[in-house]
């Protein structure tokens, strides 16, 4: 059963090859450093897969970026349950991704329908 304050997370680094393939997907040109939906994507893993998990819906995401995330370092993002609405099956979440040394490269919100917030 979810419960407020419960957490998620996962840690990945991005490599030149990685941005070179999202360049060829997106048709953009690649950067030094990793692109904004690859991080939002970090999340989209770990509402999908870890907390809520399979079966969740994604409804709404906020985030701000306060910093570039640089390459080939291990980036952390975060979700963490804030605020259960199990009448209408809705869990509200804090997103945070950061650097090794703390520094924040985003955070914002999310809201997901999930199956089984509890009462």
């Amino acid at each position: 059963m979810m419960r407020v304050g419960q957490g998620a997370q996962v840690t990945r680094t991005y490599s030149v090859a990685d941005l070179a393939g999202f360049a060829r997907l997106s048709g953009t040109a690649p950067g030094m450093q990793v692109p904004e939906p690859l991080i939002a994507a970090l999340f989209s893993y770990l509402l999908g897969v870890k907390l809520p998990g399979s079966g969740t819906n994604y409804l709404k995401q906020d985030l701000a970026f306060v910093a570039p995330a640089p390459l080939d370092t291990p980036l952390t993002a975060r979700v963490e349950i804030t605020r259960l609405r199990p009448e209408k099956h809705l869990v509200d979440l804090w997103t945070r991704c950061t650097a090794p040394d703390g520094s924040v490269i985003c955070e914002g919100r999310a809201l997901v329908r999930a199956r089984d917030v509890g009462a």
